[in-house]
């Protein structure tokens, strides 16, 4: 009878019978029982189901302990998963905290953003509107600079004045700098290259020998004022013989020195009393004074003939033999032989350009 014994590979069951050499084989089929029966007394089907069992209780157990393994490896990661979730959590929560304040914050910073573009538009409001009114000031400045430059030429003839006027207000266009000004400086710088091309004349050495010879009207001798010098009186004679003769004699010299014999070059001139002379100084200090009038407007027909009218006085009514009017009437002949003649130009294109930039300026921003 064969003997099996089982062997485990892979866990299934290969049962592997050998033949026992000490049993033989029936030699017939009646031999075989309907059953067979090992030589223990233990059937082939029980030894299957042993080893079936045996092999269950051991998968049993085997996955049982996988079981068990797996459960506490679930158990430790669940663990592990739930720490992390917690630990997810708070961060999570803190996350939520750290966004809300910055949401707060950024609302903050919206509302001072807001807040700070209100200000730039009323700061910027501002500026244009400061920008403006100083930019209608430097206007006016400069409409009041020509203003003064045209009546320093018409009014006084005062053409070094009328040309640094003008040169300011170039100066003040200059530091606004606007392309919108660049008419209004070439129609000034216009009117500046007229001024320079002007005729130099010196007004003010003329006007300083003008006040010179006034200041010294006072200093000037007339001919009225001349006195006779000690060697023109005759000496006296010594009286010779008795005292009658000394005393007549010294009567006689006495006499002579009340009356008083001059010779003059010109007869006609006449004797002025002290209150004449007053007003004759005072009429000429006038002439040169109307003079000097007539230089500063450059009226060269009145300056002429002021001048000539004080030279005719100084020489009919002052001692020409004195050195300093000698002096003066030379002075007033170099000034009758100079020319202060100029045809002023015309300087309003200046003053009427800046005053219609303002009116269209005006008109301009009310619209």
């Amino acid at each position: 009878m064969p003997v099996c014994s089982p062997r485990w590979n892979n866990d299934s069951v290969n049962n592997h019978c050998m033949s026992d050499p000490l049993e033989q084989a029936p030699t017939t089929q009646t031999d075989i029982a309907p059953h067979a029966v090992t030589k223990r007394g233990v059937s082939w089907p029980g030894l299957v189901a042993l080893a079936a069992l045996a092999i269950s209780l051991w998968q049993w157990w085997d996955n049982r302990q996988q079981y068990s393994n797996l459960q506490q490896e679930l158990a430790r990661r669940l663990s592990e998963a739930d720490g992390a979730m917690k630990q997810n959590a708070v961060t999570v929560q803190q996350a939520n905290d750290t966004a809300k304040g910055a949401q707060i914050n950024l609302a903050a910073l919206e509302g001072k953003f807001a807040d700070s573009q209100n200000q730039q538009v009323a700061l910027e409001a501002m500026y244009q509107e400061l920008s403006k009114s100083r930019d209608e000031w430097s206007l006016t400045e400069i409409e009041q600079i020509l203003s003064i430059a045209g009546q320093q030429l018409q009014l006084a003839g005062n053409v070094p004045g009328a040309l640094a006027a003008l040169q300011a207000a170039d100066h003040r266009l200059q530091r606004i700098d606007k392309p919108q000004l660049t008419s209004l400086r070439k129609v000034i710088d216009q009117d500046i290259q007229k001024l320079k091309a002007l005729p130099f004349v010196d007004i003010v050495g003329l006007s300083v020998k003008l006040d010179n010879l006034i200041s010294g009207i006072d200093a000037m001798p007339l001919i009225s004022d001349a006195r006779p010098s000690q060697n023109d009186t005759p000496p006296a004679q010594e009286p010779t013989g008795n005292t009658w003769n000394h005393w007549t004699s010294g009567m006689w010299n006495e006499i002579r020195q009340l009356v008083r014999i001059q010779h003059m070059d010109q007869p006609e001139a006449p004797l002025l009393s002290p209150s004449q002379s007053y007003f004759l100084r005072e009429n000429l200090r006038l002439r040169l004074l109307s003079a000097r009038l007539a230089l500063l407007s450059h009226d060269e027909t009145t300056f002429k003939a002021d001048l000539r009218a004080a030279r005719d006085w100084l020489n009919h009514y002052f001692d020409t033999a004195n050195r300093n009017v000698r002096n003066d009437d030379a002075v007033l002949r170099q000034l009758i032989d100079s020319s202060i003649s100029i045809q002023l130009p015309d300087v309003s294109g200046s003053l009427d350009a800046v005053r219609n930039y303002k009116l269209t300026a005006r008109e301009t921003s009310t619209q």
